[in-house]
């Protein structure tokens, strides 16, 4: 039985290495982001470095979300060959501790990662990506603020006023539903011919009415006018926006199941959503999973020193679980699969695939 020292010792280990690792990737992540918003923003005479690097720096620990599995697989390979390297493995082999017990506390480290990261970490992240969004559509970061949408593939608005129905394109949207990025609005009279088309930069959702800027109106039988501001009717709240373009990433574990309740009511799909909570839900499972396969392709190649067949072995197989994971994710949030098997057939996969090469390779 492993003793609470050396327990402890392995897994503050796995710990260093996988936050270090994390750090390192966010911050590789916030240097070509804040890159990309320059880019997009530094010709504009609002130009603003600084509110630039702080609408960058806010989105980024959401981003740092997709990363975390892969830093959790790099980390764990990184603290066995050091393990390796040090002789301390055999050591302990040598003491009859078998790989289960020194791998027990890198599983309890990423486990511990996991439910810190659903409970606690995403409703801040999704919370400074809001505030970020915010910022951005204040107009100082300029149309850089399309990068930031929070909008799901569907893009299509429909909506019926007195004066008669309008259909809105949207390419993306922000800020919980309350803004909309380069919308394009049709709108029709009563008896249902086209009565104009309206393109805008952006649109703030107000009550009972959208304000546009930088809006170019398009009449039949008359020129283009241009206009910075002007305000259109709507019958939308920015729930009803939110709940049918907002991407499921974007939104709180802890708000998750209200969003799919709102979605029933409103008589949407709801297979997005119930993928995401189940995702998160499952993310401790997928991270402990991630800690097996670095064991997998770690202990026996460190031992005969090929670390570059562990590295391509290790990347090879995140690679794989990613790939595994998208196919899933997207058949769940299709409805094409129960969201709850979508969401557990990449970690069980790999849990199953893991602990099956350990009991080979070690136990015969």
């Amino acid at each position: 039985m492993i003793g609470r020292t050396l327990f402890r010792y392995i897994g503050f280990l796995f710990l260093k290495w996988i936050l270090g690792l994390l750090v390192g990737a966010v911050l590789l992540a916030f240097l070509i982001d804040l890159l990309e918003l320059l880019r997009s923003t530094a010709d504009r005479p609002d130009f603003e470095p600084l509110t630039v690097l702080a609408v960058s720096a806010l989105r980024v620990p959401l981003i740092a979300e997709d990363i975390l599995p892969f830093a959790v697989l790099l980390g764990s390979m990184a603290a066995l060959l050091n393990l390796s390297r040090r002789s301390e493995l055999a050591v302990s082999r040598a003491a009859g501790l078998s790989v289960w017990q020194f791998t027990a506390p890198g599983l309890v480290v990423a486990i511990v990662i996991g439910i810190i990261a659903t409970t606690l970490y995403n409703p801040l992240a999704t919370r400074l990506k809001a505030d970020s969004d915010r910022l951005a559509s204040s107009g100082v970061a300029g149309r850089a603020v399309a990068l930031l949408s929070d909008s799901s593939s569907a893009t299509w608005l429909r909506q019926h006023t007195d004066e008669g129905d309008a259909v809105i394109k949207v390419a993306g949207i922000a800020d919980g539903g309350r803004i909309l990025l380069d919308p394009i609005f049709w709108e029709f009279d009563k008896t249902g011919r086209l009565a104009r088309r309206i393109e805008a930069s952006g649109a703030t959702l107000g009550t009972k009415l959208f304000r546009l800027s930088d809006a170019r109106i398009f009449e039949p039988n008359a020129e283009p006018q241009t206009k910075s501001t002007m305000v259109v009717p709507t019958t939308l709240t920015p729930e009803q926006v939110n709940q049918r373009l907002a991407a499921p990433n974007s939104v709180s574990f802890w708000a998750l199941p209200e969003m799919a309740r709102q979605a029933v009511n409103a008589g949407l799909p709801t297979s997005r959503f119930e993928l995401q909570f189940d995702v998160l839900l499952l993310r401790p499972a997928l991270l402990a999973a991630m800690t097996l396969i670095a064991a997998t392709v770690s202990l026996g190649m460190s031992r005969r020193g090929n670390v570059g067949r562990m590295i391509l072995g290790g990347v090879t197989a995140g690679f794989m679980l990613y790939v595994l994971t998208e196919v899933f994710g997207d058949l769940g949030s299709e409805g094409l699969v129960n969201p709850l098997i979508a969401a557990i057939a990449p970690a069980f996969i790999a849990l199953s695939l893991g602990s099956t090469v350990l009991l080979f390779r070690e136990d015969g």
